[in-house]
């Protein structure tokens, strides 16, 4: 990682280091009076022909309460100055990585012919000021210290790197340096790397939350560009988001991690991304322990991912167990083991940093006080596990990268020619650019002694990873697993042999809101990450099939929505059928209509002889009865499935039948008028021009000028069976559409027409003198007739569906009930409950 204001801080430490090169102590700065930090040097460097390349090593871990503006205190008298407190294993080992393959470099004849290699290892200690020192006394020109180098192996860090490559201009190649900034090739030309940059590490987190499901996740994050942002790119436009996002600083990490500490225990976040170095996520741990947070999944970068210092730390043991991280790809190095268990101090005895090493692994308090039989041979620890090499075969490569480019330098366009050689044709070992050398870097394109391709992209080498879980062992502690790997884009991971934090195999789950389940739609809360979400069902006709819908879909129009909203179904067709509540109804009211016309005509019929029955024109009685009777049974044609016939039928019974009705009534009205004429002086023969014959004309007249209409009508343009499918539901109407309004118009407008001019000659007719003048019956029923016949055109507009037709077969029945009442109700009464008026004195007195 690297500080937010690295470049002001590289600018005053240069400056202090450049200040002490040129001034009265840069002796002791570049190290010719005072040894520097050398930690491995091998066969003596500048000799005729030799190469040497330098290496700065993070050997130290340095605690930040040290002043780090200040560079350390040279110690003299043989030995290095110390710069830390604690020896960091993993990179001591890295550094004898540098050494094995300088060494493997220079027995294989295929590399480097004729040419010797040799390295300088320096310990930067983490520290900005150790690192210039370092590369200063490198790169700053050959001295008794030893000659200048044309490329460094390093720096442990991105902050180093960009020292190096901005700062001192040095040609590197870095083992651990993942800033993505470093990838840029404008501000960093100079600058290789053998890790990659963490903008795949951060894709390879955001693919793992999105395969795992967890939308809400909360993140620690070191305090610099590279906790903050990388991340957060990844996750855009992912259905990712972020809880919270705390930010923790080495030089504050104690109160940092115990802010940190508390939200995670307060936050509804399960799983916690943290993209820090492993000494900040030992506090961070320490203090999850302390308030017994053991129930959160974490995601390790690859920065602590193996860390063995944290693996071993009993403290953290429930906190860490089932961490699942993102690591450097592993590999192993033919011959390294052996290599680091035949090391003894007593054949280096200019290594300080195997004898510090030595001292603590063999608890040796100073070197006098041990044998010198110990051996490494048989001792498992970190140092001699080879079994995956990770910052050491970054190292590895690193040199093999370095050697591929010197050997493509040195090589001579003669192949016959000798590097050694004076000839023109051959670069020279002694004048070495690092211009030139830039140049075969980009090149380099070699396979490693495992079989591996190795090129550079840019700055950077193709994306891979390891995937691994820390699993608790049967004794209790925590053991590293590879449980998958990245290769550029493509994860390969063995999901069952991951160990959760919970201790089972059930993945955790992270969520602000749980998924909305199908049939609804997710609504995102106002002032809310977009992971917390409502979920809202879904309206009637729209449907949505999978959980986590942000949308419903509308159903097609044949189609509408299930009861669940989950799926399209097909509507059902609806119509008015006789076998609902509503056409059981109107079947009976109009069944019943029929039985009670019978009724009334058979007591007619029977009657027929009686005062009553013939001083109202039975003739026209029965005609009128008989008209009721098919008024009523035009209703039931209303009923049921719509077809072609049926729906050319309904309309023109209908309409002839109560025009037959209408007219019946109208000459009805006009004989009872004429009678009354007749009466009077001079008025003897109306009657005679008003016969039973001129009746039944005028009858068939009315009647003949709707049956014209409906005949016209049904000719043109005939209602015809029509699924409605704007009529928004579960059912498609299914009705009798009528093609023409205004063939419907006429036969409506026709009947109204006869039944005004009824109503006003009925009305007309109604005081005339007689002990029973039916014509006050016939105003009361053609007032009723009017009324219903008015209320029905807004009702009828009005009614959706199968209710429009409902509301023309309750006109029709209210219609006919209204005239059969009216009309034929008092004259059954006479004739049967008041025989002794049906008499002709009766009809006649007044």
């Amino acid at each position: 990682s690297y500080n937010n204001g690295l470049h002001n801080l590289t600018l005053s430490v240069a400056s202090v280091v450049l200040l002490d090169v040129i001034g009265p102590r840069s002796t002791h700065v570049l190290g010719v009076s005072a040894p520097d930090c050398v930690v491995l040097q091998g066969s003596l460097p500048g000799q005729d022909g030799d190469l040497v390349i330098g290496g700065l090593f993070n050997l130290h871990y340095q605690p930040p309460v040290i002043d780090q503006e200040h560079s350390p205190q040279m110690i003299s008298g043989g030995e290095p100055p110390s710069c830390g407190i604690r020896l960091q294993v993993e990179t001591l080992k890295a550094a004898y990585a540098m050494e094995f393959a300088v060494e493997e470099i220079n027995r294989n004849p295929l590399i480097l012919p004729g040419v010797k290699l040799n390295y300088r290892i320096l310990d930067d200690c983490g520290l900005n000021p150790w690192v210039l020192q370092g590369a200063f006394s490198l790169v700053g020109g050959g001295t008794e210290r030893g000659p200048s180098v044309p490329l460094i192996i390093g720096g442990a860090s991105s902050t180093t790197a960009i020292i190096l490559s901005r700062t001192l201009a040095s040609l590197s190649i870095s083992y651990l340096a993942s800033c993505p900034c470093l990838s840029d090739r404008h501000r960093f030309p100079n600058f290789f790397r053998t890790i990659p940059s963490d903008v795949y590490q951060a894709k390879t987190m955001a693919r793992l939350a999105i395969l795992f499901n967890w939308t809400w996740i909360g993140a620690v994050v070191a305090n610099n560009d590279y906790g903050r942002l990388t991340f957060q790119e990844e996750i855009k436009g992912s259905g990712v988001c972020l809880a919270f996002l705390e930010a923790v600083s080495r030089v504050t990490i104690e109160e940092d991690a115990k802010r940190a500490a508390t939200t995670v225990q307060h936050s509804t976040a399960r799983v916690i991304l943290i993209f820090t170095w492993y000494t900040d996520v030992r506090e961070l741990f320490l203090q999850l322990a302390k308030i017994n947070v053991t129930d959160r999944q974490f995601l390790a970068s690859e920065a602590w991912s193996t860390s063995s210092d944290l693996l071993q730390n009993v403290a953290i043991l429930n906190v860490a167990s089932g961490v699942l991280g993102v690591a450097i790809r592993s590999a192993r190095i033919p011959g390294f083991k052996s290599f680091l268990q035949d090391l003894k101090p007593s054949n280096r005895p200019g290594d300080f940093h195997l004898r510090e090493f030595w001292e603590k692994e063999f608890e040796c308090t100073t070197l006098s006080l041990c044998t010198g039989r110990e051996t490494l041979e048989g001792v498992q620890n970190i140092f001699t596990d080879t079994a995956q090499l990770r910052a050491a075969y970054n190292t590895y490569l690193a040199v093999y990268a370095a050697a591929h480019a010197l050997h493509s330098f040195l090589s001579c366009p003669d192949k016959d020619s000798s590097p050694r050689d004076n000839s023109s044709t051959c670069s020279s070992p002694y004048n070495i650019t690092q211009k030139e050398l830039l140049e075969h870097l980009n090149k380099v394109n070699f396979n490693t002694p495992n079989g591996e391709e190795f090129f550079f992209q840019g700055a950077d080498i193709p994306a891979a990873y390891d995937l691994v879980n820390w699993k608790t062992s049967p004794d209790g502690s925590l053991k590293l697993v590879l449980i998958g790997r990245v290769d550029g884009l493509e994860l390969h991971l063995n999901k069952t042999s991951i160990q959760w934090t919970t201790g089972s195999n059930q993945v955790p789950i992270s969520v602000c809101s749980e998924s909305c389940p199908a049939g609804t739609r997710r609504a995102n809360k106002k002032g809310e990450p977009v992971c917390c979400f409502d979920c809202i069902p879904c309206t009637d006709g729209e449907v949505s099939n999978e959980t986590g819908s942000h949308q419903c879909r509308r159903c097609p129009v044949e189609f509408w929505s299930n009861p669940g909203n989950t799926a399209c179904i097909p509507r059902k067709v609806d119509f008015l059928s006789f076998n609902e509540t509503m056409g059981i109804i109107l079947t009976t009211g109009a069944v019943s209509g029929v039985v009670v016309t019978t009724a009334v005509f058979v007591i007619f019929l029977w009657y027929h002889n009686t005062p009553v029955v013939r001083a109202n024109n039975s003739e026209l009685s029965f005609l009128l009865l008989l008209s009721l009777m098919l008024c009523f049974l035009c209703a039931l044609v209303f009923i049921g499935r719509p077809s072609v016939w049926s729906c050319r039928l309904q309309q023109a019974a209908f309409g002839i039948s109560f025009v037959l009705c209408v007219s019946c009534l109208q000459v009805k009205t006009i004989v009872v008028l004429a009678a009354f004429r007749s009466a009077q002086p001079g008025a003897g023969g109306l009657m005679k021009w008003f016969g039973p014959c001129q009746q039944r004309g005028s009858v068939c007249f009315f009647t003949s000028i709707q049956v014209i209409i409906c005949t016209i009508w049904l000719s043109l343009s005939p209602p015809i069976p029509h699924r409605d499918l704007g009529f928004q539901g579960s059912k498609v109407n299914l009705e009798c559409a009528m093609s023409s309004v205004v063939g419907f118009a006429v036969v409506l407008g026709y009947i109204g027409f006869l039944a005004c001019l009824c109503l006003l000659l009925a009305f007309l007719a109604r005081k005339l003198p007689d002990n029973f003048n039916e014509a006050k019956f016939i105003t009361f029923s053609m007032l009723i007739f009017c009324a219903v016949w008015v209320a029905f055109v807004p009702a009828y507009i009005s009614s959706p569906g199968k209710y429009s037709v409902a509301v023309e077969i309750f006109a029709i029945l209210a219609s006919s009930y209204g005239l059969l009442l009216c009309i034929f109700a008092p004259k059954c009464f006479i004739i049967l409950l008041r025989p002794e008026r049906n008499t002709k004195k009766k009809l006649m007195g007044r």
